[in-house]
């Protein structure tokens, strides 16, 4: 076994991305981020995660920003840290998978105003659904980190993790993420997941996990013992919960260690104080809910992540049924390991969840099926870890044929066509961009965009005011 070489650990600071999309549904404004850009600057973090993710579709569809805008103003203030963002692979950052020119054009748009890492990941782990976007950021001399959608079940092994691992290495990515979306990993397996990644690939390992289920912090220690090259915090106001471990406490550990930060911890707790009026506003107005902020052992019991705990919750009360929770959250492992044990994130763990809950409501499993849940079982979201269950299969899509292709594959170019359809709203190359991923919010941004220069009226008014839907 190679000896791990003891270095300071390399932070990346959630805080304008997952930190507010995790605990306040990404409802932080460019104006409440720029103020405070200099001192986060200053810190010496390895990098600012600060785009991608919800934050494109919040900030057209609730704050009404134009979200290329507030990555021109965080570059702008932002000279010493890297920019980083969240990409759903061939998804971008929509929820469909779109034609390989879209993805090129996003990636190179969103390098040329400002990210320098772009962290890519597939909810199925299909590598095939990664591949666009790792060239073009290579061909961009963007950084290409992937993500590996972090989830267990029988068929993720060591050896699983350790496969995938080289074959993204041998993809041209320029580092790895273990993504832990729904706080799974516990320390002693990160020990050995971490330990095996480092012998098996020579590019950097990030970890990043959710506080979820209470152990990321003692996971983090592990890791970097076990010598993981880059970790993701949140500056402590917006940590914790279904956020990420507090950037401060994180610092504090290793202080005094061969893994010192070197952090100033007088400058953390400034830029803390900045965001505690934030936190405190969102507590009083109820868009941070105090359920958020503590540990939810069901996510380790269901291996549930959070935000769909939430999902599944919203869904039994408006169908009356909130006496069906515990049956739904046993049905979620049995549907999962019927569509090939997939893990749970975005979107997979919203199909999942929507069809134990009609599994369960209806008394018959599949009796009311999806189209999504087809789509996966028709082979369109990628390919499974394991084979669907056969029967389910039948039941779900009778005789339909199955594609066994790269989904985008089938997808044409799609570019030509999205630029005749919103050509009147244009302003900047990105507008397109911004239509493809969300046409009819887009749209409606660009009305108001339009209204801003002609004199608001005062519908706009009140939706720049609030009045808009959170």
């Amino acid at each position: 076994m190679t000896e791990i070489a003891k270095k300071p650990i390399k932070i990346t600071e959630t805080i304008l991305r997952d930190a507010h999309q995790s605990l306040i549904a990404t409802r932080m404004t460019t104006e409440q981020m720029l103020p405070i850009l200099d001192k986060l600057d200053r810190v010496g973090y390895y990098s600012l995660e600060c785009w991608g993710g919800a934050t494109f579709d919040s900030c057209l569809r609730f704050l009404k920003e134009d979200p290329w805008d507030r990555l021109r103003k965080i570059r702008d203030k932002v000279k010493n840290t890297k920019l980083q963002m969240l990409f759903r692979g061939q998804n971008i950052l929509g929820y469909r998978p779109y034609g390989d020119d879209v993805v090129e054009y996003f990636v190179q748009k969103s390098i040329a105003n400002g990210i320098d890492i772009i962290r890519i990941f597939d909810c199925m782990n299909d590598l095939r659904n990664l591949q666009t976007a790792v060239k073009a950021a290579n061909k961009e001399k963007g950084h290409a980190q992937v993500a590996l959608s972090y989830t267990i079940g029988d068929a993720y092994t060591l050896e699983y993790w350790t496969n995938i691992a080289k074959e993204i290495e041998e993809m041209g990515a320029d580092s790895i993420c273990i993504k832990d979306m729904a706080g799974l990993l516990l320390p002693y397996t990160a020990t050995e997941l971490i330990k095996a990644l480092k012998e098996t690939v020579k590019i950097p390992i990030q970890l990043h996990s959710h506080y979820t289920s209470g152990v990321a912090s003692m996971t983090y220690l592990k890791a970097v013992e076990a010598g993981v090259d880059v970790i993701d915090t949140a500056v402590s106001p917006f940590a914790l919960g279904t956020s990420q471990p507090a950037t401060e406490v994180m610092v504090e550990t290793f202080r005094g260690t061969p893994y010192d930060t070197g952090f100033d911890q007088t400058l953390l707790s400034e830029i803390a104080d900045y965001f505690r009026p934030i936190r405190d506003e969102a507590l009083d107005s109820g868009l941070l809910n105090p359920k958020n902020l503590g540990v939810n052992i069901k996510t380790l019991l269901y291996q549930v992540p959070g935000g769909m705990l939430s999902n599944l919750t919203s869904q039994l009360k408006e169908q009356h049924a909130e006496d069906k929770f515990y049956d739904v959250l046993e049905e979620v492992p049995r549907v999962r390991e019927d569509l090939g044990q997939c893990p749970l994130v975005t979107p997979s763990s919203q199909i999942v969840g929507t069809q134990a809950v009609f599994n369960v409501l209806t008394g018959e499993r599949y009796k009311m099926v999806t189209k999504e849940t087809k789509d996966v079982l028709l082979g369109k979201y990628g390919k499974t870890v394991k084979p669907f269950n056969p029967e389910v299969q039948k039941k779900c899509i009778g005789d339909e044929e199955v594609i066994t292709c790269r989904p985008a594959d089938l997808i044409g170019n799609e570019l030509p066509k999205l630029e005749s359809e919103m050509e009147q709203y244009k302003e900047q190359d990105e507008d397109v961009l911004s239509y493809a991923l969300f046409p009819q919010v887009a749209t409606e941004f660009f009305k108001y965009r339009d209204a801003q220069k002609t004199g608001v009226d005062a519908a706009v008014a009140d939706t720049k005011n609030g009045a808009y839907p959170v």
